[in-house]
Parts: C-alpha cells; structure tokens; sequence
C-alpha cells in the first residue's frame, strides 16, 4: 500500500486516546533499551546518533515525530516521507565488521513494531489491561501506523498471535546484548537537567537528579519483558516487581482524573482540542 493512501488517526481510534497519553512517557525508554539491541540498530545509535550529547533534543525530536504520526492529519503522511529521507544515508559497519543500513527491512520494522508491545504493557502496568479485542484493534492501527512510516508490508505478522511469535524469535535469536543498549542504560542513570529548565529550576534538578534517575532507570529496567532482561543480565526481583505493580496502580487511578491538559503531552492535546470545534 503506498503511504499517500493510508488514512490518518481521526478521533475514535485507539493510538488517538492512547499515544498522547503521558503515561507512554513511562515505557519509551524500555522501546529504546530494546530496539538497540538489534546488531543494525545499536550500531547505527551508537555511532551516528547524539543521545548521549543532546539526549534532551533528541527525545523532544523523537516525540514530536512519533505524535506528528498520530496527531497530524494529513501532516502524519508526509513526517513519514521526512523520516525515511532522513534515515537513508545512515548506513556503516559495526565493530565485528557486519554492515548496517537504517532502512534495512527487519530492522526499520523492529523499531515500528516495538510500539504493539509498548502499547500492551503500559495498559497491563498503569492502566486497564488490554481485552483482546482491544488487542487485536490496536495492532492493527499499529499496522496501519506502519504504513504511514512506509513499513514493507510483507513484515507486518498478520495476526496478533502471529506477532508474539516474531516478538518472542527476535528476543531469542535476532537481539543481542548489545553495547549501546546498556550505553542507554548509563545515560538513564546520570541524564542531567534539561537545557530549557529555568536557573532555578535546574539546581533542584541537580538535587534530586540521583533519585529521579533512579525512578527513571526502575521504569526502564522493570517494564522490560524477562527474557530481554535476562538476555542484557539485569537483575529484578519479586520485590522489585510488587513496588512496580504498587507503583502503577497510583498511576492508573491518578492518571484518568487528570484535567486533559495535563493528561496529554501537549501537541496530542492541542490536537484533540482543535477535533472538538472543527466541524
């Protein structure tokens, strides 16, 4: 399907009500952890990308894309042109001299294709769990969302028990414990302020940056599925997982009780704003 012929994310849809949702910010940081280490992703990241430089830029930059996608209209169609020009120069040759392309394929797709399990696990930590209906509809606006992004089709698992099946072969036999995933890792841990905080603003941030890194790092770590963690040998213990579980009920009921501005990172509720008064 050409992407000029996907429909854009209206009101209604699943991703519409739920990509927004500040709650997503809780879980990207385990999407990152897992896409790197793919051999062809983590060796594009770790040699061409400013995460460690600019991490602050570089997730503002991430985040307007991925909500552009969703939130855009017919805008979302062509951020997904933008984006495969932007990555079609990336290409090299690891450390254990395997060549790497950013529009390869299997890699392209894992990326996309990370954003289904995301989606399940912050319904299953810090929402509802998902039905399976509800399931079945959200792969397939994944899928939909892939096809903005110009995903080959052909690497779309057509089902969602065809998915856990590639999600489960890829952990086990395509994912590696990669350097630049625990790199990410590291920057987890001792990410300083953001630039755009005010003087003010950012000392408190230096007091308290060990313990928000901390909570940040616990996220990242415990929201991974065993068998990454058990593949990148990070220790979690069922102590760890009931904190988590305590941790993520507060936010699945604090969260739905939230004034929308405050729910919503701000483009996806500036975006539902102008929904409600176009006629």
């Amino acid at each position: 399907m050409e992407s000029a012929r996907v429909e854009p994310f209206r009101p209604g849809s699943l991703l519409w009500d739920g990509m927004g949702d500040r709650r997503l910010m809780l879980v990207l940081g385990g999407a990152l952890v897992m896409q790197v280490m793919h051999p062809q992703i983590g060796a594009a990241i770790g040699q061409q990308s400013v995460y460690r430089t600019d991490p602050w830029g570089r997730l503002d930059r991430s985040l307007t894309s991925l909500l552009t996608w969703v939130y855009g209209g017919p805008d979302a169609v062509e951020e997904g042109h933008r984006l495969r020009a932007l990555h079609k120069d990336i290409s090299g040759t690891d450390d254990q001299g395997r060549k790497y392309h950013a529009l390869s394929a299997e890699p392209y797709a894992w990326v996309h294709l990370t954003a289904f399990e995301r989606s399940v696990t912050v319904a299953r930590y810090f929402g509802e769990e998902l039905t399976p209906e509800q399931e079945r509809r959200t792969y397939e606006e994944i899928k939909q969302l892939g096809r903005i992004l110009q995903v080959p089709e052909r690497m779309f698992p057509a089902t969602v028990a065809d998915y856990w099946a590639y999600f489960d072969d890829m952990v086990a036999n395509t994912l590696e414990d990669h350097p630049t995933a625990h790199d990410v890792l590291d920057a987890a841990r001792r990410t300083v302020a953001p630039p755009y905080l005010p003087g003010a603003l950012r000392r408190l941030w230096g007091r308290h940056a060990l313990g928000a890194n901390r909570v940040n790092l616990f996220l990242i770590v415990g929201t991974l599925p065993p068998a990454v963690r058990d593949k990148l040998g990070l220790a979690w213990t069922a102590a760890d997982e009931r904190r988590l579980r305590r941790l993520g009920r507060v936010v699945a009921t604090v969260a739905p009780r939230l004034p929308e501005r405050l729910r919503y990172l701000p483009l996806a509720y500036q975006a539902r704003v102008r929904s409600r008064s176009a006629p």
